[in-house]
């Protein structure tokens, strides 16, 4: 499967991202909760350096309960870190209280030279289609940002106030120039980070089933007809997507597939664990 994933903006993004990093005084990194390490850009490690974030696991709503209380353990080593989902409002409540705790041994220094308080300013990051508008609309209680379930929607940066005393610089999504694994942009591209328009659906589909069948097979029980794997050919059928001589659209069984994947219509999937890492 051929994918190109790197358009122009997103290298002026990471341009941006350089450039305003020195004005911020913490990140929050959104990744996704159903693909915890997938999901996140190995380019932002390396622009953040030693830079104070929060890393949230946005859609947890979407992902295996069990599977994300692991990731959350193993996570929380590097940085603090919350499970989150901004279509729902789960923890969204302990972001601000945690900003001002990781600012505060900084303040408290420029306090003691004299300096008033200042907004806290933070910076929100991630790949496309994460939710970071989302996200900040639920901060702010209202539509404060265009929001679309598909990526590349936010293309410049703007400022947004959170609360009244932190400011978020919301960016565009972005993605690295290239996957050492296969199977990271796979997955990917199946949970919507990638448009749709740049690869082979009906391959990625089948990739995807296959996965599911030998890794979350009871996903893909309202697929099943019987107790056998779950095809491309058996779900179009299941799904009457039939065309002239009895055949099956496979284009459109893909499409119907991955639309259900992506909005939870199957059930808590986690395609990433950590065992398997």
């Amino acid at each position: 499967m051929s994918i190109q994933w790197f358009p122009g903006h997103m290298a002026k993004t990471r341009r941006l991202l350089e450039e305003q990093l020195k004005w911020v005084d913490v990140v929050l990194e959104l990744a996704d909760a159903r693909i915890p390490a997938s999901s996140r850009n190995p380019m932002l490690h390396k622009l953040l350096g030693n830079k104070t974030r929060l890393l949230l696991l946005n859609k947890a709503d979407l992902a295996a309960p069990n599977e994300t209380s692991k990731w959350l353990t193993h996570l929380k080593e590097s940085s603090p870190v919350f499970a989150v989902s901004a279509t729902k409002g789960m923890g969204i409540k302990q972001i601000v209280p945690e900003l001002e705790q990781m600012v505060r041994a900084k303040q408290a220094k420029q306090a003691a030279k004299g300096i008033r308080p200042q907004l806290i300013k933070a910076m929100i990051v991630g790949i496309p289609n994460i939710g970071k508008s989302s996200l900040i609309n639920q901060l702010t209680g209202g539509a404060q940002v265009k929001v679309a379930n598909k990526p590349g929607v936010t293309r410049g940066n703007q400022w947004v106030r959170i609360h009244e005393r932190v400011e978020l610089l919301d960016t565009p999504g972005m993605l690295w120039p290239k996957f050492d694994d296969l199977d990271v942009g796979r997955k990917l591209a199946a949970l919507g980070a990638v448009k749709d328009d740049v690869f082979d659906l009906e391959e990625l589909a089948a990739w995807v089933l296959e996965w599911l069948n030998l890794n979350s097979p009871n996903s893909l029980s309202r697929y099943k007809a019987e107790d056998s794997e779950v095809t491309l050919e058996s779900l179009g059928r299941k799904r009457g997507c039939l065309i002239h001589g009895g055949r099956v659209d496979t284009l459109k069984a893909a499409r119907i597939f991955l639309k259900e994947l992506r909005t939870g219509q199957l059930g808590p999937v986690t395609m990433d664990f950590i065992s398997k890492q």
